[in-house]
């Protein structure tokens, strides 16, 4: 008589499309199910988190930090794009300021300036300072040149003072004989490596001005921009950068209607024309509702006139939903309706589904049409990071980065302990500040006709993003090495799930126990 087979418990941990489609129409979020560890011969410290989510968007970890006005402006997206993702700057602000926002993050940190702000002879130093409180410059050092862009001089920042507001630039520039300059023909190779090795070899220059041989100004080297790429090829994650050597930076806008209902065509390509002139990387259509003409339309009218800028476009929670954005001309979709820990979608319209499963229909729709999807919404922790990244390409995070010091949140103190303001964009407030477009209403609308989606809350300060990310990558990387995946992709096709059950899901977390310490970013605060 032949013996039974054993039970294997591998045979019950199933790839993607067996576990979902047994389970449904069964909604299923990152609680409801775990992962199986496969055989590995990957170390954490070894994986590779590059993704991309177009063919000329490409980050150093599949993290970007949600559009929503207590979480992204320009502090955020340069530390995220410092620390290898992309922030992307909410639009619950005026259009001029959100282009200003976006300047801040891309002349941040340099490499070689193919297009440094020039000024002219005849201007005063006080239009110089009104020009850098208008357009928010971090630099008060300016190359000098003529009409014909030769180069004259280099104003330098101690001249740039209130007390010599009336002086010409002229008559305080540093003149061009006196000006350390390099030829462009000279740097075509290594440009870095040769500023390095200029500034190595002259002490106390901080510019090094680049101009061709009818000396015209072609660009311009910073010492601290060269320190601090130069430390970065040491660092285990780089930072995002463009092919200019500029942060990586994104921003979301609405699709915005006249009074008659119709998409404002004028406004939005005037807008997005100016993000684009800033070197903005990525353009997010951003609503609660993106399976909309509306969005639609928006996304279509974009890419006709900016057919190589990468586009993202959401939120969706379908399948159908993601083809409709992916037709209409989006790299990038977002999926998430309701999961978001200060979100009342759910609640309020009754609408949306959990994220695991939206995420699954979704990513079948996205590997047909060839786009990329992110997981917007619901993760609080890195387990669950690294379980959306089994089916999307990069995570969408809020709540787990709105108490960092880079947040724009406001700090409030209660009973010794800090916290920073944090609220859903569909929180009454944010409607009434400008957030209104994201679920459909007039901003006037808000008060007498719109439900509030999201609420308001605190977060509780954690510190700085840099130290956050740190931790979340490693989790990330934990998760890869367990499933014996060396990158993004091995992750994505090793992928084993189980559903775990109430107690399951108890028992992964701590228990039984009193707490003392979570973790080391914890201990800091």
């Amino acid at each position: 008589m032949k013996a039974p087979a054993t039970p294997r418990i591998e045979d019950y941990y199933l790839p993607a499309e067996a576990f979902f489609s047994s389970n449904l129409p069964v909604g299923l979020t990152y609680d409801d199910i775990s992962l199986a560890t496969l055989y590995s011969e990957v170390l954490p410290r070894q994986t590779n988190l590059v993704t991309r989510l177009s063919k000329t968007l490409e980050l150093q970890i599949p993290v970007i930090s949600s559009d929503m006005d207590t979480v992204t402006e320009s502090k955020m997206a340069i530390q995220m794009a410092l620390n290898g993702g992309m922030g992307l700057i909410h639009y619950n602000m005026s259009d001029e300021k959100q282009v200003k926002e976006v300047a801040r993050v891309k002349n941040h940190i340099h490499g070689f300036i193919q297009e440094p702000i020039k000024v002219g002879p005849d201007q005063t130093v006080g239009e110089i300072i009104e020009r850098i409180a208008d357009r928010g410059y971090g630099f008060s050092t300016f190359p000098v040149v003529d009409e014909n862009n030769k180069l004259l001089g280099l104003l330098p920042g101690r001249v740039v003072k209130p007390r010599y507001a009336s002086r010409l630039v002229s008559e305080g520039m540093t003149p061009r004989d006196q000006i350390y300059t390099l030829l462009e023909k000279d740097i075509t190779k290594d440009p870095i490596k040769v500023a390095d090795k200029f500034f190595t070899e002259h002490m106390g220059i901080h510019k090094l001005l680049v101009v061709d041989d009818e000396d015209r100004l072609r660009g311009l080297f910073t010492l601290s921009d060269i320190e601090r790429i130069e430390s970065e090829s040491q660092q285990s994650v780089k930072p995002a950068r463009d092919d200019h050597f500029r942060l990586i930076c994104g921003a979301a806008i609405a699709a915005h209607r006249k009074t008659d209902g119709s998409l404002d065509r004028d406004r939005i390509f005037e807008h997005v024309g100016k993000l684009v002139d800033e070197g903005v990387d990525a353009i997010a259509v951003s609503t609660a509702h993106g399976f909309t003409k509306g969005v639609g339309d928006s996304v279509k009218m974009i890419r006709e006139e900016f057919p190589d800028l990468t586009l993202i476009a959401g939120n969706v929670t379908s399948a159908e939903g993601v083809e409709y954005l992916a037709d209409a001309g989006a790299n990038s979709v977002k999926i998430g309706q309701g999961p978001g820990s200060i979100c009342t979608t759910r609640v309020v319209a009754g609408v949306g589904i959990p994220q695991m499963t939206a995420l699954y229909v979704a990513s079948i729709a996205a590997q047909k049409k060839g786009v990329s999807i992110l997981a917007d919404g619901g993760i609080t922790k890195s387990g669950d990071m690294v379980k959306a990244l089994t089916l999307a390409d990069g995570v969408m995070c809020g709540s787990l980065l709105a108490g960092c010091n880079e947040a724009p949140g406001q700090i409030i103190e209660i009973n010794g302990k800090l916290y920073k303001q944090y609220r859903g964009m569909g929180s009454s407030s944010a409607m009434k500040e400008g957030s209104a477009a994201r679920y459909g209403h007039d901003r006037k609308d808000v008060a007498t006709k719109a439900a509030a989606e999201g609420i308001e809350a605190l977060k509780e300060s954690v510190g700085s993003l840099s130290g956050v990310l740190r931790d979340l990558v490693g989790g990330i990387q934990s998760g890869m090495g367990y499933l014996g995946a060396s990158d993004l992709a091995q992750l994505r096709a090793n992928a084993r799930y189980i559903r775990v059950s109430p107690a399951g899901q108890r028992e992964s977390s701590p228990h039984d126990v009193i707490t003392v310490k979570t973790s080391d970013t914890e201990a800091s605060k």
